[in-house]
């Protein structure tokens, strides 16, 4: 797993969606991040190890893994960067049709 700042992991990203445009997958995960690599075990938790500021762990990968942590204040700035990447990026999708959706619904009741 490779930890990139902020700006290198949207290239990053940019660069596997265009790897996998025409065949393949990407996962992309999101999770709250609370500063540890390792896990603590239970019988061993120390209670007020909470951190004082809360971050989000992005991952994504297609076989290569890449990661960033973002942290509350840069929050906005991020997602506004991050929406416009997935605006751009998956502008192939289909439209779904609405009304065979109710025909189907209706149906199933």
């Amino acid at each position: 797993i490779i930890l990139l700042q902020n700006i290198c992991f949207l290239t990053e990203l940019t660069r596997l969606f265009q790897k996998c445009w025409l065949s393949g997958s990407l996962f992309i995960t999101l999770k709250k991040y609370d500063g540890r690599n390792k896990p603590i075990l239970r019988k061993s938790s120390v209670e007020g190890s909470e951190p004082s500021d809360n971050e989000c762990l992005l991952r994504a990968t297609d076989g290569i893994k890449i990661s960033t942590v973002v942290s509350s204040k840069e929050v906005t700035k991020f997602q506004m960067a991050y929406s416009n990447l997935l605006r751009t990026t998956m502008d192939g999708l289909e439209k779904g049709d609405k009304r065979n959706k109710s025909k189907k619904s209706k149906a199933a009741w």
